[in-house]
Formats: structure tokens, C-alpha cells, sequence
């Protein structure tokens, strides 16, 4: 069974179409990758899926009991606001200390937990989301264009974090990405969309 599910799904803003009629279907353990030029409706597809956008025709389904794990574009972060990486962790469930040093490890960033959240790097912030997405033991993790800013290594090594992640949490992993040329080497499937979806299949 479809972990989650578009059926021909139309959005409507400010009465443009932001997407026409995409149907789509994310199976479990598999790594989705949706490509496309900006303003193709990326973002509001994952945020449909999500529910945090009605479809003005068609329906999205979830499975029962559905754990999403969602790691955003970009966090905006006040540097005046003290926030460690431990207490980012803990928003807004509590977390104890050895699992969030249990998911540091996992994405490969430890001894973080002290500091400050404006204090890293883009690639350690990036590592401290998914980390975060991964406290809830998803079985889908969604990620909106999670190497946004980071160097062509950067973006490598996260993507084949990646897709050891996805293998040890044995969850299926649904991602935006503009980075064709890295991407291909770790996913399953990708998603051609401008507003409708143009073509899929394997890479």
C-alpha cells in the first residue's frame, strides 16, 4: 500500500493555478526526487501533501497512522535568541539527551548538542534538521531543497547520508531538489514538474 497519495490534484492561489491534475504515489523505502525550474509548484506540492494546503480538486491520501519526518527549505534563525542545537531538538516534544546524541550520530554530526543553532555551518545545520526529522521515526521524510547553499561536495555527501539513512531508518525519503547532475546517483525515482507533472521514471 501507497504510503501517500495524490489523485489528480489541482491547487488554486489568488485564482492562478499553482498545479493541474497531478497524481502521484510514494511507495514505502523508496527515494522520490521532484525536479523542476522555479515557481514549477514544488513547494506547494510537498505542503499538499502535508496537508497544509487543500486541493481545489482532487484528494490526497495518507496511510493510517501515517509518521512524516520534514526537513524545511530554510529555517530562519534570530541571531539575538540563544538556542542550542539540544534545545532546538527538544521543540516541541521533549527529547532526552541520549537520543538526540543517538541522532546526531546517525547523520553524522556529533557533539553538536552545545552549540548555538547561528553558530553552524550550512551543512551542519542541514545535518541538525534531518536529525530532528528523524526523532519522530518517520516512515516518509520530506525534504524541500535540504542542500540549498551548499558547495557541490557538501551537496554530495548529504545526499549519500542520505540514502544510508533511508536504508538503517528503512523509511521512504520525498525531495525537492534542483541538482539533477548529483541526485541521480541516489534515487529511485524522479518527478518532472511545471505546474503539472511532465514525465517520471526511473533516472
Amino acid at each position: 500500500m501507497s504510503l501517500i497519495r495524490a489523485d489528480r490534484v489541482t491547487v488554486v492561489a489568488e485564482g492562478q493555478t499553482i498545479l493541474a491534475d497531478v497524481s502521484l504515489a510514494i511507495e514505502p523505502a523508496e527515494i522520490v526526487t521532484i525536479v523542476g525550474p522555479n515557481g514549477s509548484g514544488k513547494t506547494t506540492l510537498l505542503r499538499t501533501l502535508l496537508g497544509l494546503i487543500g486541493p481545489a480538486k482532487g484528494s490526497v491520501t495518507r496511510s493510517q497512522g501515517l509518521k512524516i519526518g520534514y526537513v524545511p527549505q530554510r529555517l530562519a534563525i534570530d541571531r539575538s535568541m540563544p538556542l542550542t542545537v539540544e534545545r532546538f531538538m527538544s521543540l516541541p516534544t521533549r527529547q532526552s539527551r541520549t537520543r538526540i546524541a543517538e541522532m546526531l550520530a546517525t547523520v553524522e554530526a556529533p557533539g553538536l548538542e552545545k552549540r548555538q543553532l547561528h553558530d553552524l555551518s550550512g551543512g551542519q545545520l542541514q545535518r541538525v534538521l534531518l536529525a530532528r526529522a528523524l526523532l519522530a521515526e518517520p516512515q516518509l521524510l520530506i525534504l524541500d531543497e535540504p542542500t540549498q547553499g551548499l558547495d557541490q561536495l557538501g551537496e554530495a555527501a548529504f545526499y549519500t547520508l542520505l540514502d544510508r539513512v533511508r536504508s538503517e531508518a528503512n523509511c521512504a525519503v520525498l525531495m525537492v531538489s534542483h541538482d539533477l547532475h548529483v541526485v541521480m546517483s541516489t534515487t529511485d525515482r524522479v518527478i518532472c514538474l511545471n505546474g503539472h507533472i511532465c514525465c517520471e521514471g526511473a533516472p
